[in-house]
């Protein structure tokens, strides 16, 4: 989905695929793309026609292998996500027979978008409460062992307040969340509670991740410590699957 001038605002995307023949021309760029360096069977989110608006927004396949015209850009120097690649990708008039279209008719770009995008949300927010759990697990084993001014620093009031706050805030992002689960496996989960559930639970990692590095002191700058690498990589889930400020945008429409 993502452009080098279109993120979160899909209808400002530039790529196109005009009909030729039996087939589409897609032309564009694309970045920000998970695993792009290595994926070989790609959904492109192309206009089909750029005056329908929204309207006129497709999903169309390319196969990477043998399709002339597509190069893939540098993997990106990012802060953080360090094992998985984003990278940047080409399309110069890629031709894709007319099968590779995505449904029965042009146009349903943005449903199937819409129709997919609560599960993408839901998937981030499982994967934060992961990290909120493992943080506050390594933290607690931590400050268990260190000393400070002759006793462990666990047993000063502050880090078990901070704890505290840390476990609770985890706990509640769990029920929520496995609650939407329960909800997208029986075919309910709606846009609003995955919104929801992408914006407040990746806000609680944040704060939830920051307070353990805190409480590791020094050591939680260090990147030999798990705690250092989970800060850096919780940053960006309150940026992809739509950031933030579109998932309360979201949430403003259903009041």
């Amino acid at each position: 989905m993502s452009e080098p001038g279109a993120g979160s605002d899909l209808q400002a995307i530039r790529t196109t695929a005009v009909r030729d023949g039996n087939g589409y021309r897609i032309n564009g760029a694309k970045t920000f793309i998970s695993n792009g360096q290595i994926a070989d069977f790609i959904v492109v989110v192309a206009k089909t026609d750029p005056a329908a608006g929204g309207k006129g927004v497709s999903l169309l396949v390319v196969e990477t292998e043998q399709a002339e015209g597509f190069r893939r850009g540098k993997a990106l120097d990012k802060i953080g996500l360090d094992a998985q690649d984003t990278s940047e990708l080409f399309f110069d008039d890629v031709w894709v027979p007319a099968d590779n279209l995505l449904g029965t008719s042009e146009g349903q770009g943005f449903r199937q978008l819409m129709a997919e995008l609560p599960r993408e949300r839901l998937v981030i927010a499982v994967s934060s409460v992961i990290t909120m759990e493992r943080a506050v697990a390594v933290t607690t084993e931590y400050v268990k062992e260190r000393q400070a001014f002759g006793q462990r620093v666990f047993d000063f009031q502050n880090t078990q307040f901070k704890l505290a706050e840390c476990k609770a805030k985890t706990e509640v992002a769990r029920v929520y969340v496995n609650d939407c689960i329960e909800r997208q496996l029986a075919g309910t989960l709606d846009l609003t509670s995955a919104a929801i559930a992408k914006l407040w639970v990746t806000e609680s990692e944040w704060q939830v991740v920051d307070e353990c590095l805190q409480l590791h002191g020094g050591y939680g700058y260090v990147n030999d410590y798990p705690i250092a690498r989970m800060w850096r990589n919780a940053r960006v889930q309150r940026i992809y699957g739509g950031s933030n400020e579109i998932m309360k945008l979201l949430i403003a429409r259903s009041l």
